[in-house]
Parts: structure tokens; sequence; C-alpha cells
């Protein structure tokens, strides 16, 4: 008799950080983290079955960023994420 297995979840491993150009102004710094989390988040929420901006919810974000190991996303950066979602 055949064995019923559960779904295979992706396993979410940890980017690689690497180091930041010098010399650039602290604003840069920020706007370019902000578009990382956000990038982060948007492709965690696609690979769930999340597909348009209107599924996604911040307390969604605010969930998916805990699940991946990413600090509590602001208001800022939730907008950003459903501005990376496709529009349908």
């Amino acid at each position: 008799m055949p064995v019923a297995r559960s779904p295979v979840q992706p396993t979410l491993f940890p980017l690689r950080k690497k180091p930041l150009p010098a010399g650039k102004p602290r604003v840069w710094y920020i706007a370019h983290n902000r578009r990382l989390k956000a990038m982060r988040i948007a492709i965690a929420l696609l690979d769930t079955g999340v597909y348009t901006p209107q599924q996604a919810t911040d307390r969604l974000i605010h969930e998916t960023a805990a699940r991946i190991g990413v600090h509590p996303p602001s208001a800022t950066t939730c907008a950003q994420v459903r501005r990376l979602l496709p529009r349908i």
C-alpha cells in the first residue's frame, strides 16, 4: 500500500550578505536595505501563493517576515512589498 506523503516545503536558507559600497549617503543605505527586505518578503509571499497586492495584508506581510527570519517591516516596507507584487 502506498504511503501518503505530505507536500514538500521548500527550505528557506539565509542569504549571504555582501559588503555594501563605501562612501554613499546614509539615506542610500536605508533605501537599499528597505528594497532588499521588501524583495525577500515579496518572493516569500509569491512562493506561498499570494499573487496580488490585495491579498498581501500588513498582518500577512509581518507573519511572512517572521517566518523567513527578517525583522518586522515598517508600514513603508509593507507598501513597498505590495508595489512589488504583480497587479492582475
